[in-house]
């Protein structure tokens, strides 16, 4: 009898015991398909652009990095500058029309150019507007979101628009 029970409790490790399968190999993409893949992505995302701004016919600029700026108000007076707090109200989508984001009525929101933690597409573009402009600026993933996109409301890889008035500008001190 304990013959046997040591056999069972050797055949029961034997059968029910784990076996390790060994390293598992993926092929991952190297180094240059990945910058290749990302070049591809970029130039789509700029004909993307290109395609928004012709079938909504928005005359924006691009500003040196593809973030597009359109004035649709042009107030005179002085552009915002770095360490200045803009405050504006704003709507910010994607380029399929889904809204992301806003400000709500009657409270502005204000951010520090070149500081607080906004896209940096938009710190760029606020650069080019004053008290009382208002604007459609579009900003590419690489100047917004990035690769991830913002993990609740922004996917990855979005371009997005923003439709600003600038209600302020201050400087802080």
């Amino acid at each position: 009898m304990r013959t046997e029970l040591l056999l069972l409790m050797l055949l029961m490790f034997t059968v029910g015991g784990c076996t390790d399968p060994g390293p598992q190999t993926r092929n991952m993409p190297d180094q240059e398909e990945l910058i290749t893949d990302n070049q591809r992505a970029a130039r789509q995302e700029m004909r993307d652009i290109d395609l928004y701004l012709k079938r909504r016919s928005i005359a924006a600029i691009d500003i040196g990095t593809g973030v597009h700026v359109s004035k649709l108000r042009d107030a005179e007076g002085n552009v915002a500058k770095p360490d200045q707090l803009v405050t504006v109200n704003y709507v910010m989508e994607l380029l399929s029309g889904v809204e992301c984001y806003k400000s709500k009525p009657g409270e502005p929101e204000s951010f520090r150019v070149e500081h607080d933690d906004v896209e940096s597409g938009l710190h760029e573009a606020v650069q080019q507007l004053s008290i009382g402009d208002s604007a459609v600026l579009i900003i590419p993933s690489h100047r917004a979101f990035g690769l991830i996109g913002d993990q609740a409301k922004v996917p990855m890889r979005s371009t997005v628009v923003y439709r600003v008035g600038v209600v302020d500008i201050k400087d802080v001190r």
